[in-house]
């Protein structure tokens, strides 16, 4: 259930509502926008009469959530969520925001490199893998924490944020000095037991939709770390398996406005991983910005077509520095900036 509040209720109306839903039996998430505050009720609330609220002090409007997922939808957050970081950078705003950098963390050189090249061309995150889950077991693993530390590294002496995969949730304690963002990738979209302590990380976390998921799973997970009190979630389009094989996956770009307009989250779009293809990257790039995407993942590296992990989709330097300079154009032409 939404219990929308008055522009000017006050503090003491609202602990009222708020105490009047934990009697009912719900738990209560609360969201204050720019100009009023609106209580979630997750729970039992199949048998709650809805006029009991409508009646209180200070109330707005009352109604049930039809939709399974109840903090995800745009109801919970009507004007849309903004996720903040350090620095003043922001997704899901009136920014897109750019995550570039290599799949995997190699070695110092090459993610100070990319760190150096991603601040000059006015990317935000530096973006790179320490715990890689792989198809094969003999592919490259990753370098672990101490990948994370020089990344970390690089970042810092180019002003710039972290975003790294978690793969279990024996790695969030240990990774939390060094990311601004936690990234749970395809195949834990549905790690539940993950999710749900991310939820009490208080730090935002990019959720990717699963290779086979539907809008409304990748919804639902969300809904995971959202219960747990962490409202600093974005979403992220990377691609579905579908019968087509000229790619490695179908970048679903309708899926960008689809979620805006069902869900109050931003949404970032991923073409490295959409495509599979470095042909095909700046394409599906520039169309997920045109198509609302908050913020746009892409691999890069300095000697792409010998990257440890994932070559074939990775951009080289020169093929990145053009991309940001479309990029800029298209969101200034849909009314944003990069």
């Amino acid at each position: 259930m939404i219990v929308a509040m008055q522009e000017l209720a006050t503090e003491e109306q609202i602990d009222a509502v708020i105490d009047a839903m934990v009697e009912a039996g719900v738990n209560v998430h609360r969201t204050t926008g720019a100009t009023q505050t609106i209580l979630a009720g997750v729970g039992p609330t199949a048998n709650v009469d809805l006029r009991e609220f409508e009646l209180l002090s200070g109330v707005l409007y009352v109604h049930r959530i039809s939709s399974p997922y109840k903090l995800a939808g745009r109801a919970f957050r009507p004007e849309g969520t903004v996720v903040e970081f350090p620095n003043g950078v922001t997704v899901g705003g009136q920014q897109v925001a750019v995550m570039a950098g290599p799949c995997a963390i190699e070695n110092r050189e090459q993610i100070f490199a990319t760190a150096a090249r991603v601040k000059a061309a006015g990317a935000q995150f530096l973006r790179g893998g320490a715990f890689k889950p792989r198809s094969s077991p003999y592919a490259f693993q990753g370098l672990g924490i101490p990948g994370l530390q020089l990344m970390h590294e690089a970042a810092q002496a180019h002003g710039l944020l972290t975003l790294s995969e978690v793969m279990e949730i024996s790695q969030i304690e240990p990774m939390l000095p060094y990311v601004d963002c936690f990234q749970v990738g395809a195949r834990n979209m549905q790690n539940f037991n993950l999710l749900r302590e991310l939820g009490q990380a208080r730090k935002p976390v990019l959720l990717k939709r699963g290779i086979a998921a539907t809008i409304e799973e990748l919804l639902l997970s969300s809904e995971y770390i959202m219960s747990g009190g962490n409202y600093d979630v974005i979403l992220c389009e990377r691609g579905i398996r579908t019968y087509e094989t000229a790619t490695r996956n179908t970048m679903d770009i309708s899926a960008i406005p689809v979620i805006h307009k069902l869900s109050h989250l931003p949404i970032a779009g991923d073409p490295s991983h959409g495509t599979g293809r470095r042909d095909l990257v700046a394409s599906m790039a520039r169309a997920a910005v045109a198509a609302g995407a908050d913020a746009i993942l892409v691999e890069i590296h300095p000697h792409a077509d010998k990257a440890a992990s994932d070559a074939a989709q990775t951009l080289y330097f020169e093929q990145f520095d053009e991309l940001m300079g479309q990029l800029r154009a298209i969101a200034t032409a849909v009314g944003r900036t990069l």
